[in-house]
């Protein structure tokens, strides 16, 4: 009973919290609204028993990018009454693509059996002798480790391009050269003007 009213509260909390980050007029509450989706759904993960993506989920996506989110908003001088001015000629086509997937997902849900005609659990079998994150350690870096590193690979490979790229040399944009400015001399880094009483420096 506790178990059904507390799926109830948090997918209730996650749906409606999904539709004000849409709906909401100041990004900054959209940001906020959109770190309560998060944290309700990694409520859900820990009701299924995945104590290991909730931890992932708040950990990486609230305490990462939606933080990173709420400060690009917060410094950036967007009009977002001007983004926002042309959205309301997609609505209805919005809707429909809104209504389209819903369908699709209901279909899938009311339709999915398993091979014997039984209705198939959302939950997967667990050892009773195993935890949760154990378990999931043993398969990825037993069963799937080589795509584990691949994926590690990539990744490296994507923050190496993406470091490559910002720090090209690029005409009329002005850079830091640190070798220069630490052996420069004092001749160099010091101006010496004689200023005479009653002027200023023009």
């Amino acid at each position: 009973m506790l178990q059904a009213a507390a799926f109830y509260i948090l997918a209730a909390s996650a749906v409606i919290s999904a539709f004000m980050v849409v709906a909401a007029r100041n990004p900054v509450r959209a940001v906020l609204f959109l770190i309560l989706t998060f944290f309700s759904a990694a409520g859900l993960f820990v009701l299924l028993g995945a104590e290991f993506l909730a931890m992932i989920l708040v950990i990486v996506y609230v305490g990462a990018v939606a933080v990173l989110f709420l400060f690009v908003v917060m410094m950036l001088d967007i009009d977002f009454a001007t983004l926002k001015a042309g959205s309301a000629g997609y609505l209805p086509l919005g809707g429909l693509i809104a209504l389209a997937i819903a369908a699709q997902l209901a279909l899938v849900g009311f339709a999915w059996v398993g091979a014997d005609g039984a209705a198939v659990h959302l939950q997967a079998p667990m050892p009773e002798d195993t935890h949760n994150i154990a378990a999931l350690g043993a398969l990825i870096y037993d069963r799937y480790v080589l795509f584990f590193q691949l994926a590690g690979l990539i990744l490296l490979v994507a923050m190496i391009g993406a470091i490559v790229l910002t720090l090209r040399h690029r005409d009329g944009v002005k850079r830091q050269n640190m070798h220069r400015q630490v052996n420069r001399s004092r001749g160099e880094a010091v101006e010496v003007i004689d200023v005479k009483r009653g002027e200023g420096i023009g």
